[in-house]
């Protein structure tokens, strides 16, 4: 299945073993080199020769977006500069941003397990990708491109934004690969409708990034650029960046790469592991990174672990898709609401538009309440049909009554990066 950039054991019966070393090296690793994680590990009595088996990840204490801001730039710095050739950042909550430091071997593992990505979505050498993703300090763009080249694809590093230069360029160079967030994409789709282009591109597959897509948004995308296979690709900056996992032709879940990081999903409150098939925090622990190692890092982000074999024949673990963040949670009726759920309930409705908006209010009663604002399709759907589904998914996937607002198509806004979707107006103070 994965046979230029396959997987680093012979068998999934190895991984453990494998990933043991990849353990105990990053232990020892941060002790010897990063006087951050020596004094937090020293203080919960580990030591270069504590960690036997992988029970004891158990034991080493969490590491959080905080302790990147409270020693910034370089609090997890674990190499000389010297060994130093790239930094990335992201925005963080604290006004800081999160900076992470790369050695060139972090740089190739990095390609690697990118080009991976694209070998399990079906890209060939053949094909022409074109990056509508930001360049700069994050790692998007340069984290697409070159890992492209390292695959031996031909990149078309365009950038994001500018629909009619994207255009353009799909046209006069025939891209086959288009990579974007799913606003990005559902932009471009509508742009194409609109003006009519679809039988002059000769894109075959979408892979998006960096935001959650709703099916009604993958269906335009389909149906609009005329596209074989959407694709998701997973990643954060602190886990090298994107590229750590993606989707498979069977759209069962997330392929991440298990034999680069060790992935717990977490109960954000107990931070007990929860069971397979249940809303946990994503947190990791790097196997080989060298500039920035990661011991139990709480990324925020949610998902559920996904149990069984693929039928796509990828062995390596998966998990669900990104559901929300631990720290975006909506507390509405005593009830936490994550903005993933929100998308299982309106991809189980046909007849939608593209866009959606959840909005918290308190009502004249001091009640509060919930309006989802939802796009209409173009299939003609009675809009009572259409209410009706859509507040019974909410109320039976999470115990809430809500309201429901059907908008004529390209209502809401469309933004080329991340599109703000969840709004909560309550004012707790």
């Amino acid at each position: 299945m994965l046979k230029r950039f396959p997987p680093k054991v012979a068998t999934m019966e190895a991984l453990p073993a494998h990933q043991l070393r990849g353990l105990q090296w990053t232990v020892r690793h941060a002790l010897e080199h990063s006087p951050f994680y020596r004094e937090r590990l020293s203080a919960a009595g580990i030591g270069p020769e504590s960690v036997t088996s992988l029970d004891d990840l158990r034991r080493l204490p969490f590491t959080t977006a905080d302790d990147l801001a409270a020693d910034y730039p370089f609090a997890l710095r674990c190499a000389d500069f010297a060994d130093l050739v790239r930094i990335h950042a992201s925005s963080g909550t604290t006004g800081k941003r999160k900076v992470l430091c790369y050695t060139q071997k972090d740089l190739d593992d990095w390609q690697d397990m990118f080009a991976r990505c694209y070998e399990l979505a079906g890209l060939t050498r053949e094909d022409r990708v074109q990056i509508a993703v930001g360049y700069g300090l994050w790692t998007a763009g340069i984290g697409f491109q070159q890992a492209c080249e390292r695959f031996g694809a031909l990149a078309v590093p365009v950038g994001p934004g500018n629909l009619e230069l994207q255009t353009a360029l799909m046209i006069d160079l025939q891209s086959t690969v288009f990579c974007c967030t799913a606003s990005m994409g559902l932009l471009l789709a509508e742009e194409v409708q609109r003006l009519g282009l679809r039988e002059q591109l000769n894109l075959k597959k979408i892979i998006l990034g960096a935001e959650r897509s709703s099916s009604a948004m993958l269906e335009t995308m389909r149906e609009c650029l005329g596209v074989e296979d959407i694709y998701d690709i997973t990643g954060l900056t602190e886990v090298y960046g994107p590229g750590t996992g993606v989707s498979c032709r069977e759209q069962s879940g997330i392929h991440y790469w298990a034999d680069y990081y060790i992935l717990e999903v977490l109960d954000p409150q107990t931070l007990e592991p929860v069971a397979p098939g249940e809303i946990g925090e994503m947190v990791f622990t790097t196997l080989c990174k060298e500039g920035a190692p990661l011991i139990r890092y709480r990324s925020r982000d949610l998902t559920r672990l996904v149990e069984g074999e693929c039928p796509c024949g990828c062995a390596l673990p998966r998990h669900d898709r990104i559901l929300g963040r631990s720290d975006d949670v909506v507390i509405f009726r005593g009830v936490n609401i994550y903005p993933g759920q929100i998308d299982e309930v309106l991809h189980k409705v046909p007849g939608i538009g593209s866009e959606y908006q959840v909005l918290f209010d308190h009502g004249p009663d001091g009640r509060d309440y919930m309006l989802v604002r939802v796009e209409r399709g173009r299939s003609g759907q009675p809009d009572d049909k259409l209410v009706k589904q859509i507040s019974a998914g909410i109320k039976h996937t999470m115990q809430v009554s809500s309201s429901v607002e059907l908008l004529e198509p390209g209502t809401l806004p469309r933004s080329e990066r991340k599109t703000k979707r969840i709004f909560d107006r309550r004012n707790f103070e």
